[in-house]
C-alpha cells in the first residue's frame, strides 16, 4: 500500500480550493479573505490510522500559472476537482478532464461539488444521478464524487480522505464501472481467497470459515448476527445462491462485487492484502520468495510442519479415497497456483515417483516429490507453500517454517552418519548398461525389455527404509547427454551424495566406460561409491577392461561390485545399500589398512623400563652408602 499521498486540488477560479484546504487544516471555516493560493502543507500519519503521509498541493487556474499546475499535476498521486456552479461543472468536462489526458497523467480523479450550502441541501442522490454520474460515465478516471461546504465543514474531512483511499485503496485494479463487473485480475485473486479459507474444500464457506475468514482478514470476529446479515445480503443480490451450506464462490465474488458497487473497495482491499496481495494484484516478491540461507556444503528438507502440510493437503484433494490424486484432483489442488511447477513438467511428473496402478500418484509419491524439490530447488518449495497456503505453528511464522536446513557436510570421510533426510545418487555407466531400467525398479515400475535411450537427465525418488526403522527419501538420478556437463560443474558434485557407477555384467564392453570416466574426471574420486553389475539374470561375460570389476575395485581398496537384476525380489536391498551409503558416506571411500593393535606392547615396554629405572636407583643409593 502507498504509504504517500500527494493532493493535487484543481478547478477554476473561486470554486473554493482554498477554502477547502484551510477549513480542513484549521476544522473550522476561515471567514477572513485568505490568499488565492496556500503554500504546500504536509500532514504527518495521524496515530491509530494508517501509515501514511499526505501533501495538500493548491493551485491556481489563471493562464499565467499554467506551467505549475502542470508541474503539480504531473508530481500529484490523486487530483480533487472542485466545482461549485453550473459553469464550473459544465467546465470539468469541457477543460478540466480533456486537459489531465492531455498531460498524459494517469491518477484517479475525485470530483468534488462545493459551496453546498449556496444551492440548499436538495436530494443528494438526485444531485448524483443528475450531475455527476454523467461525468463518471463518460470519465472513467474520476474515482469517486461527493458535495462539500467549507463554509458549513459539510464533508470536508471526507472528501481529503476520499482522496487518499483512492491512492491507498484504489477502485480501478478492481472494478470495471463500464462492463460493471469485477476485473478478471481481482476474480482470480477472490478466487484464491476463497480456496485457501474453504479448509474442506466442499466448495462452500460454512459458518466456522467465514469466522475464521473474518478474524484472518480484519483482526476481529463478526459479531452477532454480522453472518446473517451477510447471507441475507447475499441472498438479496443473488436469488439463485442456495446459502444453506454457506456461501460458495458465486456468492463470494457477489458479496465483494457488492463492496466495489457501494463505494466500499477499502474491504476488498483489506481482504487482498492480508492474503498478501500488491497494489498490481500479484501476490508480493517477500511472500513468495523469503530470504533463506543455506550455508555452503548443507542442504534443505521438509520439516514436520511442511510434510504435515503437504500430507494434509493430499488427503484433502483425493476426494475418492482412491489413494492417488488423478488428473481432476491435481488440477483442483493447483487451482491457486500458476500450474505444476516448471521442473515437474520438464520431468514428466509424475512418472519421476511412486504411481498406483491407474498411474496416479500416491501419498508416498506426493511426499517424495515435494522432497526432492525442496532438496534441488528449495524456492520453488517456498513458492508453492505460499500459493497454496501453508502457515507455520506461530501467525508470524513464513513459509519457511516448512523448510529446515541440514548441518554442512564438509568431511564426507570422517566416520558417522550425516544429518541427512533426503540424499542424491548419481547413476554414472554405458549406454544400455540397464540405468533407466533401475531408476523404473526403484519406482516399483514393471520390467520392460525394450531399449529407451535417455536424452534428458532423469530423476526417480522414493522413500528407502534403513535399519532400525529410520526412513530416508533417496534421489537416483541418470544423466544423459548431459553427463560430461554436469561431471564438470563442481557445484552439482558438491550436491552430489553418492555415485553408483552401473555396468552391464553381461555386455564385456560395459565396465571400460566406468574406467575411462574416472579417468577422464579424478574429480569423481572425492565422493563415496558404490560399484554395481546389472543383469545379472543374463550370462555373466569377461570384461574387455585391463582389470576385471572384482580386481579394479580390490586394487582401489573398494567393495566388489554388487551384482543385481531388476527382475529378482532381492534389487530392493540395493536401494537400501545406496542409501545406507549416502548418508555413511565414509563406508564407501576406499578402505584403509588398519594398523596393528600394538598398545599391549607399549605397556609392556613401560613396565619394563620402569622397572629397570627403579633396580639402577637402587643400587645407586647401595653403592654410595658403601
Amino acid at each position: 500500500m502507498a504509504t504517500a499521498v500527494r493532493i493535487c486540488i484543481c478547478g477554476d477560479e473561486g470554486t473554493g480550493k482554498s477554502s477547502l484546504i484551510a477549513t480542513f487544516v484549521k476544522d473550522t471555516f476561515v471567514s477572513n479573505k485568505i490568499q488565492a493560493v496556500l503554500p504546500q502543507i504536509t500532514i504527518p500519519p495521524t496515530p491509530g490510522h494508517e501509515n501514511v503521509t499526505t501533501t495538500l498541493v493548491d493551485t491556481s487556474a489563471r493562464p499565467q500559472d499554467r506551467t505549475t499546475l502542470r508541474r503539480e499535476i504531473r508530481k500529484c498521486t490523486v487530483i480533487m476537482l472542485v466545482y461549485s456552479d453550473h459553469y464550473s461543472y459544465e467546465r470539468v468536462a469541457l477543460f478540466w478532464m480533456p486537459y489531465f489526458r492531455s498531460l498524459g497523467v494517469n491518477v484517479p480523479v475525485v470530483l468534488c461539488a462545493n459551496k453546498s450550502d449556496l444551492t440548499g441541501d436538495g436530494n443528494t442522490a438526485q444531485v448524483l444521478e443528475e450531475e455527476m454520474l454523467p461525468v463518471m460515465a463518460e470519465f472513467r478516471e474520476i474515482d469517486s464524487c461527493i458535495r462539500t461546504s467549507a463554509k458549513e465543514g459539510r464533508n470536508v474531512v471526507e472528501v481529503f480522505w476520499l482522496c487518499q483511499k483512492a491512492v491507498t485503496h484504489p477502485i480501478a485494479p478492481l472494478y470495471d464501472h463500464k462492463e460493471s463487473q469485477l476485473k478478471p485480475a481481482c476474480v482470480d485473486a477472490l478466487r484464491r481467497v476463497f480456496y485457501l479459507c474453504d479448509r474442506d474444500q466442499d466448495g462452500y464457506l460454512n459458518d466456522k470459515e467465514m469466522h475464521d475468514f473474518q478474524a484472518k482478514s480484519f483482526d476481529k470476529p463478526l459479531l452477532p448476527g454480522e453472518l446473517e446479515n451477510i447471507k441475507a445480503v447475499v441472498s438479496k443480490a443473488v436469488p439463485t445462491c442456495d446459502i444453506s451450506k454457506g456461501l460458495d464462490l458465486q456468492c463470494f465474488l457477489q458479496l465483494n462485487k457488492l463492496y466495489a458497487e457501494k463505494g466500499r473497495h477499502e474491504t476488498i482491499w483489506i481482504i487482498l492484502r492480508k492474503h498478501h496481495y500488491t497494489d498490481s494484484l500479484s501476490l508480493e516478491d517477500g511472500f513468495l520468495q523469503p530470504k533463506l540461507d543455506v550455508p555452503e556444503y548443507a542442504s534443505t528438507e521438509l520439516s514436520p510442519a511442511g510434510y504435515r502440510f503437504f500430507m494434509d493437503l493430499f488427503l484433502i484433494f483425493d476426494k475418492d479415497n482412491d489413494g492417488g490424486l488423478n488428473d481432476q484432483e491435481l488440477a483442483a489442488l493447483f487451482a491457486p497456483t500458476p500450474g505444476l511447477p516448471p521442473s515437474w513438467v520438464e520431468t514428466s511428473f509424475p512418472s519421476s515417483t511412486v504411481r498406483n496402478e491407474a498411474g496416479h500418484i500416491t501419498l508416498q509419491g506426493w511426499l517424495a516429490q515435494w522432497s526432492m524439490t525442496t532438496f534441488l530447488e528449495p524456492k520453488t518449495t517456498l513458492e508453492y507453500l505460499a500459493y497454496l497456503g501453508f502457515e507455520g505453528p506461530n501467525a508470524r511464522d513464513s513459509t519457511t517454517a516448512a523448510l529446515k536446513i541440514t548441518k554442512p557436510r564438509k568431511r564426507r570421510r570422517r566416520p558417522g552418519r550425516v544429518d541427512r533426510n533426503v540424499v542424491l545418487c548419481y547413476i554414472l555407466g554405458s549406454s544400455a548398461s540397464g540405468k533407466s531400467t533401475l531408476l523404473n525398479a526403484f519406482l516399483n515400475r514393471p520390467f520392460d525389455a525394450l531399449y529407451h535411450p535417455t536424452i534428458k537427465p532423469r530423476r526417480a525418488v522414493n522413500s528407502v527404509e534403513l535399519g532400525g526403522g529410520k526412513q530416508c527419501y533417496l534421489i537416483l538420478e541418470e544423466l544423459g547427454e548431459l553427463e560430461p556437463a554436469i561431471l564438470e560443474n563442481q557445484a552439482k558434485l558438491d550436491a552430489c551424495d553418492l555415485i553408483c557407477y552401473a555396468y552391464d555384467s553381461s555386455d564385456p564392453e560395459s565396465f571400460s566406460h566406468i574406467v575411462e570416466l574416472r579417468k577422464r574426471y579424478p574429480q569423481l574420486d572425492e565422493l563415496p561409491a558404490i560399484y554395481t553389475a546389472l543383469k545379472a539374470d543374463c550370462d555373466k561375460t569377461t570384461q574387455r577392461s585391463e582389470l576385471q570389476p572384482d580386481a579394479y575395485t580390490a586394487a582401489l581398496n573398494m567393495s566388489a561390485p554388487l551384482h543385481v537384476s531388476v527382475t529378482w525380489h532381492s534389487i530392493s536391498e540395493l536401494f537400501v545399500a545406496l542409501a545406507e551409503a549416502a548418508t555413511n558416506p565414509s563406508t564407501a571411500f576406499p578402505k584403509t589398512e588398519e594398523a596393528p593393535d600394538r598398545t599391549s606392547l607399549y605397556m609392556a615396554l613401560g613396565a619394563t623400563t620402569c622397572a629397570a629405572l627403579a633396580a639402577f636407583m637402587i643400587w645407586r643409593r647401595s653403592t654410595s652408602s658403601v
